[in-house]
């Protein structure tokens, strides 16, 4: 399959301090590709140079095989770009705001009033049209943001952290038009500091922190290549008082062999390589302590235990 996006080298400072060192990654054409990193790792800045906003001091940024600085009018013609900030007019209605960006791009007359029906019905306010902006929530101006970047129909939809702040009902908004664009032939790359996300709608991925690209590819292979194993238990009894404020009575024994086990949810974790091994040690710990079990499993690699492995800590402590 082709490539909607090849960047190679890019590199960026502010005033001599670098957010972007040598960054590299190819998206292919109809995948949602995720990047993935805490806040300040450098993603914005690679949103920004990619739409046209920025220019990077050295790199090569090639949008559907065209080299960006040379055809930089051509290629923004074909990208649509959510910002992570808001940007639209608060006194405005949806339906006006709309307007305002349609002949931006130069849609207008009657095209253009199919189009913002078309976008409104995407993001879920077809019926908040004439409604002014300033009474919406934050996820629904977030929604009409969106909609604003679809109305010249791009190839490529580049999203800066879309979900930041936003209800439940927006965000299951958005999750739909990923993949419904996606099945219409759309590039989306997706900025994002929350893995699930990622998990959830991404085929590729590249995890950026302190403005390098530290793992990529597709999100299986990251998955196996840099994710570790673990083993979850979760005992009946004190824990489950947890809720009221309660303390635990007990941390459960160790299996023997492993590392101390770690506090997740209502239960704890050991990582391990060797996890049937694990749930044999463990389960023979309790038994010989006489302690209830409710659950003992294996869990599959995360994004989360890939971050930990490559950078020593977890995305949330960043």
């Amino acid at each position: 399959m082709s490539k909607a996006i090849t960047i190679a080298g890019l590199a960026k400072s502010y005033e001599g301090k670098p957010a972007l060192r040598n960054i590299g990654f190819e998206v292919r054409e109809g995948s949602c590709f995720g990047l993935l990193g805490p806040n300040g790792a450098g993603k914005s800045t690679t949103m920004k140079i990619l739409s046209g906003l920025l220019d990077p001091d050295r790199g090569d940024v090639r949008v559907m095989g065209k080299e960006l600085r040379r055809n930089a009018a051509e290629i923004r013609e074909k990208i649509g770009y959510v910002p992570q900030s808001i940007t639209l007019y608060e006194k405005l209605s949806a339906y006006d705001n709309l307007v305002f960006f349609g002949e931006m791009y130069g849609v207008r007359g009657g095209e253009l009033k199919r189009r913002i029906a078309d976008v409104l019905g995407r993001v879920g306010l077809a019926d908040r049209a004439k409604d002014a902006v300033s009474s919406f929530s934050g996820g629904m101006k977030r929604r009409v943001n969106i909609a604003a970047a679809l109305l010249h129909r791009p190839r490529v939809l580049i999203m800066d952290e879309p979900t930041v702040g936003i209800d439940p009902q927006s965000r299951n908004h958005i999750f739909e038009m990923i993949r419904s664009l996606q099945k219409e032939g759309v590039t989306v790359l997706y900025s994002t500091h929350y893995m699930e996300e990622v998990e959830s709608l991404c085929d590729e991925l590249a995890i950026i922190d302190h403005g390098e690209v530290i793992a990529s590819g597709g999100l299986g292979e990251v998955l196996d290549r840099f994710g570790s194993q673990a083993v979850y238990l979760e005992l009946n009894g004190p824990q489950e008082s947890q809720a009221q404020g309660q303390e635990q009575e007990q941390e459960p024994p160790a299996p023997a062999g492993f590392d101390r086990p770690e506090r997740k949810d209502r239960g704890w974790i050991v990582r391990t390589n060797s996890p049937l091994e694990a749930i044999a040690a463990w389960a023979e710990a309790c038994k010989a302590k006489s302690l209830p079990v409710k659950q003992l499993e294996i869990v599959r690699p995360s994004l989360e235990t890939v971050f930990l492995s490559l950078t020593g800590t977890t995305l949330r402590d960043t």
